[in-house]
């Protein structure tokens, strides 16, 4: 069975930074060899999330907009008080959304809707280096 595992790192602006990582995973694939598999897509760290969306201005906004509804970003959270760290809200964003995606492998290419990408998404409250794991089978 052919497989890969590649790496990228991705700087980001926190504060629900909304980075399209299709092209990234797509490049991996296409060197990988895999015509038909799985792509699971990681990002390590506990403020950061990987999903899809429409990568489109008006979801740009409507995301973060929903994300500080659910979790607004100005609560006193826990973890604040523990750590002093004033990213409670991006602990709890990232652990709602999750940092795994997996995305079927057809024809060399992921098998995505004609609107659909795949975005890695920054919670955190400053910018960061984010790395990201591909794993194809």
């Amino acid at each position: 069975m052919t497989r890969a595992i590649k790496q990228f790192t991705i700087n980001t602006k926190g504060f629900t930074d909304i980075i399209d990582i299709t092209a990234n995973i797509n490049s991996i694939i296409l060197s990988s060899g895999v015509s038909e598999g799985l792509a699971t897509i990681y990002a390590a760290g506990s403020t950061v999330s990987i999903s899809s969306i429409e990568y489109e201005p008006g979801l740009m906004e409507d995301l973060p907009e929903l994300m500080n509804k659910l979790i607004p970003h100005d609560v006193d959270y826990k973890h604040n008080q523990k750590w002093h760290d004033g990213n409670g809200y991006a602990h709890l964003r990232s652990s709602l959304i999750g940092n795994s995606y997996t995305v079927p492998i057809i024809n060399r290419h992921l098998e995505l809707g004609t609107w659909q990408q795949v975005i890695l998404i920054d919670f955190d409250n400053k910018p960061r280096k984010r790395k990201v794991t591909v794993v194809i089978v």
